[in-house]
């Protein structure tokens, strides 16, 4: 592979490009986690994403050379007409030939939560906005006559039935004959009879009336009535299927839901659910069919955006509605879920009666996102290109974005999929276009991302390899530390395809296939741990920055010397980071990962870091507060020549009494402490009270003592001290002094 660096390349064009391949790959359903703190750096990704996603559908069906091929998305007359003898008198049959198709279609539908924050049911207005989409693409006359004629709640409620049979479709049939063939003959037959007797009557009867009275002759015209009433059975069949059709292309399912959002007895109990429950598997169903008819794989990209700006309950209920209502095993959804992942877990955090007392905002995402992907933040170059463009669209505004005119130019059709919004968010984006800062530069050749050249069979290799690594029964250690959740073996496996994937694109020399598999076992299981590392090995080379040393952070050093050294601040500072580090696996067994097995170096965390995609980096931020706000502690430590946790967790009973001799404490003080074995490690992690009460010290002595070995309190917040950090706001700055710091 090559190993020279491109340069060139936008950052949120690389992991765009990435997660987009990566989503090309994974079968549906499939939730993804699209993580960032920049609303605009989320819309670019998407964007671009739908992009690559288009151009990958087009190759495929570019490279497609079998027969028959797929149908055109935008239907001619006679496809129209097929569809509907389809959806009249036919049946899919589900084989495994249009089961692995490899051509497939992308409809991108994007749902802005904020612009429905209004309802009382968030969720509700998902699944209209995604039913409206569907309708719009495919057309209400399709919809309308397959939830007529061919959907059947019963035996559409379970999974497909694989047949090993020749043909896609199957005639519907009553009793052994098609019903096309029943309608046919009793159409034919009708007229047949029909004309016959219109245009010369009943001719033996009328021989045989003739002569006799008028009043006789009743029986006839009764006869010839009951013939013709007979005969017009199938006209009123036919009537009522357009007066049932006409219904449901006017009143149809949106208007439902919106009756029942209405009705507050109808919402509040399961009737609305279970009414939504059967549209959506309605729709399913629907795309299942199409997939047939056009030869192609159909899936549904639902982009979930601006969800963390709503209130925590309508959060929570629009994560249970994908979690319930798109997450079937057959469902043809992608969700990606775009947000602020420390807004939306302290939002979660905060929604009454939704989580358990023992559940965590994190846990909660955990069971719903089968793809994590954080865009890590920019980097220095990428800061700066992005502030001159801001610079730049203050007088001149980019109006088109360089990967879509790269894509558009290679391809003759600019889309293939369908993409919609609501009727607010159009108008907001059509203002957004006339007033957007272009995140991506005009200056460089564009076509250096489309040429770039992924190496797909290369990705493939690798992406095989880390896999069959894992296993490896004999020769792999990974499946100890691989946890049983199915659903954390989602995430393990897709991540791995997207930290390949970017390692790629962005041309840097891959490490072996079973080093990254490890890499991101350990980024699932021990996202806390693995972020505390980050963290301190980012401050080391702040602070050597600030002390202007060059070069002197050690890139040999182990990720575990590294935990080690600084396991002790972990430690004192655990009350406040509990909520994270609960989210980590068993510590032993990261000790053992870390310290024995996969022996990762500072040198390594530089090379994945900026491939880490499937870590949250809120983590990291609220460990950098809690860190930093120790660090004002520390000022204050040095400013009052107090000693630091290390120095005194290291001090020995003797240690403390010569310590209280330079302060100068009387005698007796110094007698208690070697009574009661008071060393280091009693003075931290023991109660203050309990450590005042023992030593029977003054107040001013007391202030004096904790001063020089437990830090200062601010004495604007004394009673912050006692005070533990509630599971909404695990970043609140408590006083470690109050906990033997």
């Amino acid at each position: 592979m090559a190993i020279e660096k491109v340069t060139d390349i936008p950052l949120d064009n690389v992991y765009a490009y990435a997660l987009s391949k990566t989503l090309t790959k994974v079968s549906s359903p499939v939730t993804v986690g699209l993580y960032s703190e920049c609303h605009n750096r989320i819309n670019m990704v998407l964007k671009n994403i739908e992009v690559h996603m288009d151009q990958e559908a087009k190759r495929r069906e570019a490279k497609y050379t079998k027969k028959p091929k797929p149908r055109s998305i935008t239907p001619s007359i006679s496809d129209m007409l097929s569809l509907i003898l389809r959806l009249l008198f036919y049946r899919p049959v589900w084989t495994e030939q249009n089961q692995n198709m490899k051509n497939i279609r992308y409809m991108f539908v994007r749902f802005s939560a904020w612009h429905f924050a209004g309802s009382d049911l968030l969720w509700a207005g998902l699944v209209m906005q995604l039913s409206k989409a569907i309708q719009n693409s495919f057309g209400k006359l399709q919809l309308g006559l397959f939830r007529i004629v061919q959907y059947d709640e019963e035996k559409d409620a379970g999974n497909k039935k694989i047949e090993d049979v020749p043909k896609n479709w199957r005639s519907k049939k009553s009793g052994c004959i098609p019903i096309w063939a029943l309608i046919l003959i009793g159409f034919v037959g009708s007229l047949l009879i029909l004309v016959p007797l219109i245009m010369f009557g009943f001719p033996h009867l009328k021989e045989h009336l003739e002569g006799e009275k008028v009043e006789e002759s009743s029986g006839y015209g009764a006869l010839e009535g009951f013939a013709i009433a007979v005969l017009g059975v199938p006209a009123v069949g036919a009537l009522q299927f357009i007066l049932l059709l006409l219904k449901n292309l006017i009143f149809n399912q949106d208007l439902k839901i919106r009756q029942g959002l209405d009705n507050k007895k109808v919402s509040q109990q399961l009737g609305l659910m279970h009414e939504v429950r059967l549209e959506v598997r309605l729709l399913c169903c629907f795309i299942h069919f199409m997939e047939i008819f056009e030869r192609r794989r159909i899936r549904v990209v639902l982009e979930i955006t601006n969800l963390d700006r709503c209130t925590p309950k309508k959060i929570v209920g629009v994560l249970d509605a994908i979690n319930i209502l798109l997450s079937d095993e057959e469902s043809p959804f992608i969700s990606v879920l775009a947000v602020d992942p420390e807004v939306l877990v302290r939002q979660v955090q905060q929604a009454e009666d939704c989580l358990s007392k023992r559940d965590s905002a994190y846990d909660f995402l955990d069971r719903i996102i089968t793809l994590p992907f954080t865009v890590p933040p920019l980097s220095n170059d990428s800061k700066s290109s992005v502030f001159e463009n801001i610079v730049h669209g203050q007088s001149e505004i980019s109006e088109h974005n360089p990967l879509e005119q790269t894509g558009t130019s290679a391809l003759e059709d600019p889309r293939t999929s369908f993409s919609v919004e609501d009727e607010y968010s159009v108008k907001y984006s059509e203002a957004e276009e006339e007033q957007a800062i272009p995140l991506i530069a005009k200056k460089g050749n564009v076509e250096t991302f489309a040429a770039a050249e992924l190496n797909l069979q290369e990705v493939d290799k690798l992406t095989e390899s880390a896999f069959s690594y894992i296993t490896s029964r004999d020769k792999s250690k990974l499946p100890a530390y691989i946890s049983g959740d199915t659903m954390s073996m989602r995430r393990v496996i897709n991540s791995i395809r997207v930290t390949i994937m970017i390692m790629e694109t962005r041309r840097l020399e891959p490490p072996p296939p079973e080093k990254i598999a490890a890499w991101v076992v350990l980024v699932d299981r021990w996202p806390c741990r693995l972020s505390w590392i980050l963290q301190c090995v980012e401050d080391d080379q702040q602070s050597d920055e600030i002390d202007g040393s060059i070069c002197t952070v050690d890139n040999t050093k182990k990720l575990w010397d590294v935990f080690n050294y600084n396991s002790l601040e972990l430690c004192i500072i655990g009350y406040a980071v509990n909520n994270f580090l609960e989210r980590d696996g068993d510590p032993e067994l990261f000790e053992i990962f870390l310290k024995n097995h996969f022996k990762f170096t500072v040198e390594d965390l530089e090379k994945f870091k900026v491939c880490t995609v499937n870590l949250n980096y809120s983590i990291k931020n609220q460990l950098a507060r809690i860190r930093g706000s120790r660090r004002l502690k520390r000022a204050g430590r040095n400013a009052f020549q107090s000693l630091s946790s290390r120095t005194v967790m290291d001090m020995k009973t003797e240690d403390i009494c010569q310590e209280l001799s330079n302060l100068r404490f009387p005698e007796k003080y110094l007698k208690m402490v070697r009574e009661n074995f008071i060393d280091g490690r009693t003075i931290l992690f023991s109660d203050p009270k309990d450590l005042r009460q023992v030593l029977q010290m003054t107040l001013g002595e007391w202030t004096s003592f904790k001063i020089h070995f437990l830090g200062v309190i601010p004495s604007s917040q004394p009673a912050q001290a006692n005070t533990l950090p509630n599971a909404t706001n695990p970043g609140v700055v408590i006083c470690l002094s109050a906990y033997g710091q």
